[in-house]
């Protein structure tokens, strides 16, 4: 037998959910004003500069169209550059993430102090990107797709450093008690009760950040770093917009190729 609900509680219900509305309401407006003066900053709302630039954009989209494949087998070691710089910044950056995220989480690390000083640092590693750590790394070891690799995993190391710290972070403290009650040592601890909780997370955040290195890799070829960007950045120089069309072309192809194999990979080990 179902029992009807009072007036009274559905008045209580109802304010209830007023109460939550206007608490949200609270929350956006002033996101929402945030939203607004940032375009008012930047010009957004200026519809003067876009009628004036409507031409040159129209100009610039007819000499992109069609697009210029005629150069495409010179691509293909560009690409394979790209894709190798996407691994090899991934496992590097893999590599050192891990340690330093088991010491910036404050239940593996072995110091507050520890955690304080690893967490300040995956903040400053985040904190440069990629474009200038490439510009640096270009001046130091010359042209190439080395200079690439280096800047993509050492900028990746402070995301993916804080995202598997905050993963191991929230695994359930009761297997870690459990192997410390027994005597295990700390690595013990971190092999047995901590890693077999959030593999499946850092699996996650690694083949993400894989898909992501491989984007980058072509934006940080512009600065020299090797890959399919400077093939890109050559056509810019010299204003063959159709083959410039035809290389973003092929870069969204590898793109959507590289999201498909990450998605087959994430299902995998779900």
């Amino acid at each position: 037998m179902t029992v009807s609900a009072t007036p009274a509680k559905y008045d209580e219900i109802l304010r209830a959910d007023a109460s939550e509305g206007a608490r949200r309401l609270r929350l956006l407006l002033p996101v929402a004003a945030a939203c607004i003066i940032a375009l008012a900053i930047t010009g957004f709302f200026d519809t003067q500069r876009f009628i004036e630039g409507a031409p040159a954009i129209a100009q610039l989209a007819s000499e992109m169209v069609p697009p210029d494949f005629s150069r495409w087998q010179s691509w293909l070691k560009p690409l394979l550059d790209t894709l190798a710089m996407s691994i090899a910044g991934t496992v590097l950056a893999v590599a050192v993430s891990l340690p330093l995220a088991l010491l910036a989480a404050p239940n593996t690390s072995p110091h507050p102090g520890v955690y304080v000083v690893m967490r300040t640092l995956l903040a400053l590693l985040r904190s440069v990107p990629e474009i200038i750590l490439g510009i640096l790394f270009v001046a130091a070891v010359g042209f190439g797709a080395l200079p690439g690799v280096l800047a993509l995993a050492l900028h990746s190391v402070g995301m993916v450093g804080k995202f598997y710290a905050e993963a191991i972070e929230h695994v359930d403290p009761k297997p870690l008690e459990a192997a410390r009650a027994a005597g295990a040592t700390r690595l013990q601890v971190i092999i047995h009760a901590v890693l077999p909780q959030v593999m499946p997370q850092l699996a996650d955040i690694t083949i993400y950040r894989w898909e992501y290195h491989f984007r980058a890799s072509a934006v940080l070829g512009i600065v020299g770093a090797g890959g399919i960007g400077f093939e890109l950045m050559a056509a810019l120089r010299l204003i063959r917009y159709d083959q410039v069309a035809a290389i973003l072309l092929t870069i969204l192809a590898c793109v959507v190729v590289v999201d498909g194999i990450g998605a087959a990979l994430r299902k995998r080990l779900k």
